[in-house]
């Protein structure tokens, strides 16, 4: 039965599927924020990320503390940095997702590229608006058991 997969897998792995399903379903306004964030920002060693607590918003990752929390972890991050080293945001999107203690990297190729995403998206949204659309869409999609 369908309806009761998302259900039966409840507790500190639900927020991972959440996340992932709201990825799927906004993957072309992800990519057009991202790439909109990039352009404002400039290059950075900032990575966009979601926080999932007290309720989903965006944040920037500084390169930094990503690095400070792989040696607390005893470079069970390494991966990581080295998907960080790697990326290019002209042809995808890179987010970190931070939920109950935990994280996530969320990382897809969409189709057209993030420029032309944000080229698409941004005629008729400024960066601003897109993200507080999407934080709500957050809100509403991704829930969080306490």
């Amino acid at each position: 039965m369908m309806f009761g997969s998302t259900q039966s897998n409840q507790g500190a792995n639900n927020w991972r599927q959440q996340l992932n399903e709201f990825v799927k379903q906004n993957q072309k306004e992800l990519a057009a924020l991202a790439w909109g964030l990039m352009l404002q920002r400039g290059e950075s060693e900032d990575t966009l990320g979601i926080d999932l607590e007290p309720k989903p918003h965006f944040v920037y990752c500084p390169r930094n503390a990503i690095e400070a929390l792989n040696h607390q972890v005893e470079n069970q991050l390494q991966e990581i940095l080295g998907i960080l080293d790697a990326h290019d945001p002209k042809q995808e999107v890179l987010i970190i997702g931070i939920g109950n203690g935990q994280i996530k990297l969320v990382q897809f190729e969409p189709e057209p590229s993030p420029p032309d995403c944000f080229a698409e998206v941004a005629q008729d949204k400024d960066v601003d608006s897109l993200l507080e659309q999407l934080e709500e869409r957050m809100c509403e999609q991704i829930v969080l058991k306490s």
